[in-house]
């Protein structure tokens, strides 16, 4: 009973909260800025109707001041909620170009100045990767990717895909990895506390003087790194 009133709740915050960052996004629309503010009126309502508790250490990326690009591993549709609570100020994700016709979300989603990528168009998503990459550039506007590129559902992170790399040093600038234990296995949302969750954002990895021959170590680095601190706060919540 727990369960279906606290998505009954969801569900209607998800639709006002969509309508409140839609009248955002019009008043003014594509700033940088609209992100970060959507993302804590998803976030911060919906933490406490699902009495999640969330630890956070996440310094490197808040006290972060100039571009970058952050990754995060994928875990659910929750992540919406759970990472919504540290999205740092001018910040831009990556999403699917369908979620733009997702009511209310995908229209607040678009007109916060999020990037929206046709994966089936290989034309369409390099013109927006090299638009991505002068935005890091030129406008002091991070950009927060999913480089697993699909949910791992509290699994292993899976391999991670090369776009985010690239952007980062064809534009020379740092990766912040942002790392969040996997609660999808362990939260109960038909209890009335439903769980903890720990996210730690982890020093900024330097890509100046880098080029794509350096990718796959890169890769393998920023991978290794977070599937360690994920593994580390696992560990940590389950000896609580």
């Amino acid at each position: 009973m727990l369960f279906l009133l606290r998505m009954l709740a969801m569900g209607v915050h998800f639709i006002f909260a969509g309508i409140l960052g839609l009248l955002l996004g019009i008043c003014r629309p594509f700033n940088p800025d609209n992100s970060r503010i959507c993302a804590r009126l998803y976030s911060l309502p919906a933490l406490w109707l699902l009495r999640l508790q969330l630890k956070t250490d996440v310094r490197p990326l808040l006290d972060h001041q100039r571009s970058c690009v952050i990754v995060a591993n994928h875990q659910s549709n929750y992540d919406l909620y759970v990472l919504g609570r540290v999205v740092p100020r001018r910040t831009v994700s990556i999403g699917k170009k369908s979620l733009k016709w997702l009511p209310f979300f995908g229209q607040l989603y678009w007109l916060a100045g999020n990037v929206l990528l046709d994966r089936g168009n290989a034309l369409s998503a390099k013109r927006a990767m090299l638009t991505t990459t002068d935005t890091l550039k030129h406008q002091d506007t991070s950009i927060w990717v999913f480089p697993e590129g699909t949910r791992n559902l509290g699994g292993e992170l899976l391999p991670f895909k090369k776009g985010a790399f690239q952007m980062a040093i064809a534009a020379g600038v740092p990766i912040i990895p942002v790392c969040v234990s996997s609660y999808v296995k362990h939260i109960r949302l038909n209890r009335w506390n439903s769980g903890s969750i720990m996210i730690r954002a982890l020093p900024a990895i330097a890509t100046a003087g880098l080029s794509q021959a350096d990718l796959p170590r890169l890769i393998e680095t920023c991978r290794t790194q977070m599937q360690q601190c994920i593994a580390a706060m696992d560990q940590q919540l389950t000896t609580a």
